[in-house]
């Protein structure tokens, strides 16, 4: 499943090639894509129709394009008014095998096609035209798009990772915690909502309304990073454990950004339909019997440890990630 880098890549390449431009065609394929807009394929069509994409924007790895109306002339205008503000955002949820791709209307279709957006024309910095479609395809039909309403969020911050930072969200996404890479994530006030959950740490970093955007892949790697156990108790974590995981978790997620994504197979790819490649940097997830490499340095022979967790894998290093026994650590 994408994670937060990956999910960011997208919502970038959506930035630079879909925000300003407006929606001129509704095409749904696959109306299982579109299950989770209740109205359905018209209302949806009906939505989208001459929608302007005001921008783009992700709270840890929910994704979501605000749209602006046209007027009865078919021309967007903002004058700053709170009635100007959007009403209405297209999400866009990746699940296991979606993707959001930009493609010029030649290009053949995908197999696994389920929407397909025409956008106006528009010209990229060096004049070239830019492809007139968004396409969403899906292999495994976890992912879908569907609308919701936008309403202001609780904080007065913007709504998550965007370009106009406006201070709105879907309330289907309202309940989702600030990831550690966006601006207005308070570290004082997930460091008190933690040490009050009295669980495993890898557990609750994986909880999303408690932060978001990390999933399985960054969670090993940043518990790694900090030399915390998955198990670790969330009671015992004193504030510099915290700090050093946080800080951890922002390094590893901005080390995959910079990298594309984490890409293990075709399934995931930005925009252009490039993979990542940050795999080739992973200390931990996937390396099984593998040497660690901090240990290495040391001059030991320590291997990488796979553990059953939560119906998946955690890969720690035994002498680096000292499992708790007793409540001690």
């Amino acid at each position: 499943m994408p994670e937060l880098p990956e999910v960011e890549v997208v919502r970038r390449g959506l930035a630079q090639w879909v925000r300003g431009r407006t929606i001129t065609g509704v095409e749904v394929v696959d109306e299982r894509s579109i299950r989770r807009h209740a109205l359905g394929a018209e209302d949806l069509r009906g939505n989208l129709l001459g929608a302007h994409v005001a921008d783009v924007v992700r709270r840890g790895k929910f994704l979501w394009m605000p749209l602006l109306e046209a007027d009865a002339t078919g021309v967007h205008e903002s004058n700053g008014a709170a009635g100007d503000e959007p009403k209405l955002a297209l999400m866009a949820h990746l699940g296991m095998s979606g993707q959001l791709l930009v493609e010029d209307s030649a290009q053949p279709d995908e197999k696994h096609l389920k929407v397909r957006l025409t956008l106006s024309p528009a010209s990229d910095p060096d004049g070239s035209p830019m492809p007139a479609e968004l396409r969403f395809v899906d292999q495994r039909i976890f992912g879908g798009m569907f609308l919701a309403d936008l309403a202001p969020t609780r904080d007065g911050y913007a709504g998550g990772i965007s370009e106009t930072g406006l201070p709105l969200i879907p309330v289907e996404a309202s309940h989702i915690a600030r990831d550690p890479l966006d601006p207005a994530f308070s570290f004082d006030a997930f460091y008190k909502r933690l040490r009050a959950r009295k669980t495993g740490i890898k557990r609750a970093i994986l909880d999303q309304a408690l932060v978001s955007g990390i999933g399985n892949i960054y969670a090993d790697e940043a518990l790694w990073a900090a030399k915390l156990h998955y198990a670790r108790p969330t009671e015992t974590l004193r504030r510099k454990d915290a700090e050093r995981l946080l800080d951890a978790c922002s390094e590893v997620m901005t080390q995959a950004l910079a990298a594309g994504g984490t890409s293990f197979d075709s399934l995931y790819v930005n925009v252009n339909g490039a993979s990542g490649y940050f795999e080739r940097h992973l200390n931990a997830y996937g390396r099984e019997n593998e040497p660690c490499y901090r240990c290495s340095e040391l001059g030991l022979s320590t291997k990488i440890r796979r553990d059953t967790f939560m119906n998946r894998s955690s890969y720690t290093c035994p002498v680096c990630q000292p499992r708790p026994r007793n409540g001690r650590w």
